[in-house]
């Protein structure tokens, strides 16, 4: 069905009202605390990172307030110590003395230790703790300014404060209803950086699967699984437009049945619901003072804690803040709530609650989201309670550029009709079979077709090389499904020479192509020895042995086979089998295959008993993905005017390849990337800024591993005149060609603060905290475009309205390019969506919440299937002298996200797809035993 619009899950400010104010209680820290609790906080760092500490972080209070004072919203992420801007907002005058208690926890744990005490105590007695007053305050709910740009800039705090208040309406009113059944929402409290509100249906709902008799000693012959809705709320913003937006999402949050399947350090939330506070009444607090019992969901968390061998909630511990305020008594044993998390969830000792499920813990019987006919029912209730001061957003309509996909180079197969389920010797079925047949034979002539021309291209994109891969293999029924997913990828059946066992060639007219085949072995096998290594040096130094050991392998095995190798191809078991996450080998084993100058792809074991398994469709994408490293591509040939896209376009992406020190390699890591698209050229290019130029994308993805940040680029500031300099230099090498430019506005702003909201300006462009110039300064022919997804809710949900069969509401989904309606003839604004995937049958209306009635007049519910809904992925076209273009330039755009070696629509534009993809090689590692081979240039 061709849909002429789409509703986005958004809501704006009614023009038509006036001002909207709200009474709360705001808190601030007295400003006479500052030096005091700065120098506490700096007591118990190095003296190299004393002076550098400007800010004193609260994100472990936030924490303790979202577990012992739900109710309270907390607007900072530092502590901030001016009157005019309140650090906690409340609907009620929370108990001072008890808000007391929880800071001096606070501040005792920014000195931990018998040392630390004396520093606390000496702080303690230099603040007033009765200066931490309530004041009233009228909140102006809507306050905002409007950049240089014509953005709406709202105020900082209403990022949290307004959101907080529209889910307080949205929890008042009557449950949500459909054919006869309700769900009603409880408040959730949310955390201090999530910028937005939360709602969470309670009682959980309930689905019961069966069990297979294998493991039915464990959970029986049947299982219940858990689930409830979640409703967030976010402030948000959209580049030129001067109004601010509520965006409204919907989810579906897992509860765990049976134990906690807990993987490393890794913290597991508890969401927890009581009838008086966790804050224990004690005698130096007078009972007048006790908080009133909490009117939402508290937030725990509990992880396994190494030092003690035992499952704690994460501020818990004879000295942590939960212990310090007595709410440690009141919460349930962690060790127990996380071995029978369920048995809270219809109320035990006053309390309820469950424990979020997440993927690492393993599979899950509730399958993930809502699909769209739900989805618009319930965000329009949601909506309700919003009125009269926010009304929904104006729908998007459909682009009238002629919507069509790309230009194909492969051939698309023929329908095959379906088997008749007639008798078998009637003509009807007879003659079925033989159209079948001839279907089936027509389409086997052009997947042979395809494979020639997938040959081709990747004869290309080796520039006439051999295609030389090293298959690491675990098992035979893997080995197997890889030599026939290449052989039929590149159509080399008649070519065949050698057929293993260790090794597989095929000489085509175009392509030689060779597989040296060779078991995994120890390899593979998880680092450390008999458990997970510990964080730092230890697991550097597994991470160096098994790194050095594979580049060695690789390099002994290329010198006995006398040619170089391009791709390696590792059958590694899944992260399940690598529960604690430091002894997954995965990255040592990619960081010793770049080291030996090879790509790598990995593929997880099959099952071949299993006739459920699906090894030869991933061996198969496995296979392609190799190859896509390698730089083969059919990129998308666009269907516009050659007037409007020049034919010698080049398409550049930038990318920031970042990683924390915090995270699983223990380093970090900050190099800026380019991509490029040329004309003429056969291969996909790159560059960072210790490239010489442009090189091939392989020797790209190699050079980005290992990789440490420098000194230099520690600063956020030093980062941004890095970035600067670099976008600089890569837009100067195309000065004199039509360019156009690809960023991501995630990925990139926080180090190219142009690209923020508030910082867009159209035909302009601004390089680190430069000056914004003029487009035309770096080329006549360079255009800008900016991609924003959904990711934390920067763009809303959406769906094509409709109504079903019973005269309902309904909702559909829609591929296409939108704009939105409320726009001049100046929009710059775009949106893309794209179509089912192949592989997705579920219908638009099913549901999970509550029944549905089908056409047969039956109830209908499917809570284990996995939902799907298009991505509203928005195009921001700044970068273009002329606005009337703009449209042209997102239609391709639109149409770069349907590359034809990809089964289903890409999540971005080709060459922003491709960007990303280098984060996969981010791995910094420090590692002076091994050096770096690159293919030459």
């Amino acid at each position: 069905m061709a849909f002429t619009e789409i509703q986005p899950a958004a809501f704006v400010p009614d023009s038509s009202r006036g001002p909207f104010e709200t009474e709360l209680h705001t808190l601030a820290f007295p400003p006479a605390w500052r030096e005091p609790v700065l120098e506490l906080f700096k007591s118990s760092k190095s003296e190299a990172r004393r002076d550098r500490i400007k800010e004193i972080p609260i994100r472990s209070l936030n924490s303790l307030l979202r577990t012992v004072a739900p109710d309270l919203v907390a607007v900072d992420a530092n502590a901030s110590f001016t009157p005019d801007h309140p650090w906690l907002y409340s609907r009620s005058d929370y108990p001072p003395r008890a808000l007391a208690r929880l800071v001096r926890a606070w501040l005792r744990d920014m000195a931990p230790g018998e040392e630390g005490f004396h520093a606390y105590r000496d702080t303690a007695r230099k603040l007033d703790f009765d200066e931490l007053r309530w004041q009233p305050e009228r909140v102006d709910l809507l306050e905002h300014e409007l950049s240089p740009g014509g953005t709406c800039v709202p105020a900082q705090r209403l990022y949290r404060v307004l959101p907080e208040v529209l889910a307080d309406r949205i929890a008042a009113q009557p449950p949500y209803e459909f054919c006869g059944e309700h769900v009603r929402f409880h408040r959730v409290a949310v955390d201090a950086r999530a910028s937005g509100a939360e709602l969470m249906s309670w009682p959980p709902l309930e689905h019961t699967t069966k069990v297979k008799e294998a493991n039915h000693e464990r959970y029986g012959s049947q299982r219940t699984w858990y689930y409830s809705a979640v409703i967030t709320l976010s402030l948000r913003t959209v580049p030129f437009s001067p109004i601010p937006h509520i965006h409204v999402s919907t989810s579906i949050r897992r509860w765990v049945s049976g134990q906690v399947s807990m993987s490393g350090r890794q913290r597991v939330s508890a969401y927890l619901l009581t009838t008086k506070p966790f804050l224990a009444e004690t005698p130096d607090l007078d009972t007048i003072d006790t908080p009133p019992p909490p009117g939402r969901f508290a937030v725990a968390q509990f992880a396994w804690k190494p030092h003690t061998g035992q499952i704690e909630w994460s501020q818990g511990g004879t000295e942590g803040m939960l212990a310090n305020v007595g709410a440690i008594e009141e919460l349930p044993g962690a060790d127990i709530f996380a071995k029978e998390p369920d048995t809270w969830i219809h109320g035990r000792d006053g309390l309820f609650g469950a424990a979020s499920h997440h993927t690492q813990m393993g599979w899950h019987g509730i399958g993930a989201g809502l699909m769209p006919a739900e989805r618009r029912r319930l965000t329009e209730w949601a909506g309700a309670a919003l009125a009269p001061e926010f009304v929904p957003a104006p729908p998007l309509t459909r682009s009238p550029i002629k919507q069509r996909n790309p230009s194909n180079l492969l051939t698309s197969k023929v329908p095959v009709p379906k088997p008749s389920r007639n008798n078998a010797t009637d003509p009807e079925k007879l003659e079925t079979e033989q159209k079948i047949a001839a279907a089936q034979a027509q389409n086997d002539i052009i997947e042979l077709d395809n494979a020639v021309l997938r040959r081709q291209y990747t004869a290309r994109a080796l520039d006439g090389g051999d295609l030389t891969a090293v298959l690491l293999y675990q098992s035979e029924h893997m080995r197997d499904q890889l030599i026939t997913a290449a052989e039929a990828n590149l159509g080399l059946a008649d070519y065949r020479e050698e057929s293993g066992p260790e090794v597989w060639t095929w000489a085509s007219p175009d392509l030689r192509v060779r597989i040296h085949a060779r078991e995994l072995g120890s390899l593979g096998a998880p680092l450390g020895t008999d458990k997970a290594p510990q964080k730092g040096k230890e697991h550097d130094g597994a991470m160096s042995a098994r790194r050095s050991a594979l580049s060695s392998y690789l390099r002994d095995l290329a010198a006995d086979l006398r040619e170089t190798t391009n791709v390696a191809f590792v059958e590694l078991d899944g992260r399940e089998s690598f529960r604690q996450r430091r002894t997954d080998p995965k990255f040592a084993i990619r960081l010793g295959c770049a080291d030996a100058g090879m790509v790598s792809q990995f593929l997880t074991p099959g099952q071949p008993t299993d006739p459920d398994d699906d090894a030869a469709f991933r061996v198969e994408a496995a296979w392609a993905d190799g190859l896509r490293q390698l730089g083969m591509r059919f990129l998308p040939e666009h269907t516009l005017s050659n007037d409007t896209i020049p034919d010698e376009l080049n398409q550049v992406a930038f990318w920031l390849v970042k990683h924390q020190a915090a995270g699983t390699m223990g380093h970090a890591q900050f190099t800026p990337v380019a991509i490029l698209i040329r004309p003429g050229r056969q291969t996909i290019l790159g560059r960072t800024p210790d490239t010489n130029g442009w090189v091939p994308y392989p020797q790209l993805l190699i050079a980005l591993t290992g990789q440490i940040r420098p000194d230099d680029l520690a600063t956020a500031d030093q980062q941004t005149k890095a970035t600067a300099i670099f976008v600089k230099n890569t837009l100067y090498t195309l000065r004199s060609e039509p360019t156009l430019v690809v960023t991501h506005a995630r990925n990139t702003r926080s180090r190219w603060p142009w690209l923020t909201n508030s910082g867009l300006l159209p035909n302009r462009i601004q390089l680190g905290n430069g000056p914004a110039q003029r487009l035309r300064l770096f080329g006549p022919k360079l255009r800008i475009a900016r991609i924003a997804g959904s990711d934390r809710n920067e763009t809303p949900q959406s769906w094509a309205p409709k109504t079903d069969k019973a005269g309902r509401a309904s909702a559909g989904i829609s591929k296409g390019l939108w704009k939105p309606t409320d726009r001049d003839d100046q929009n710059r604004i775009f949106y893309s969506t794209s179509d089912k995937p192949g592989t997705h049958t579920l219908s638009v209306d099913s549901t999970k919440l509550t029944h549905t009635i089908t056409a047969a007049d039956k109830p209908e519910i499917h809570p284990d299937k996995n939902a799907w809904n298009p991505e509203l992925l928005q195009i921001a076209m700044v970068g273009f002298p002329d606005a009337t273009e703009a449209e042209h330039w997102a239609m391709f755009l639109h149409q770069q996200r349907f590359a034809e070696d990809y089964r289903n629509a890409l999540g971005l534009p080709l060459i922003l797809h491709l960007a990303e993809l280098t984060d996969h090689y981010g791995l910094p590692h420090d590692d002076g035993t091994v050096g770096v081979t690159v293919f030459p240039a």
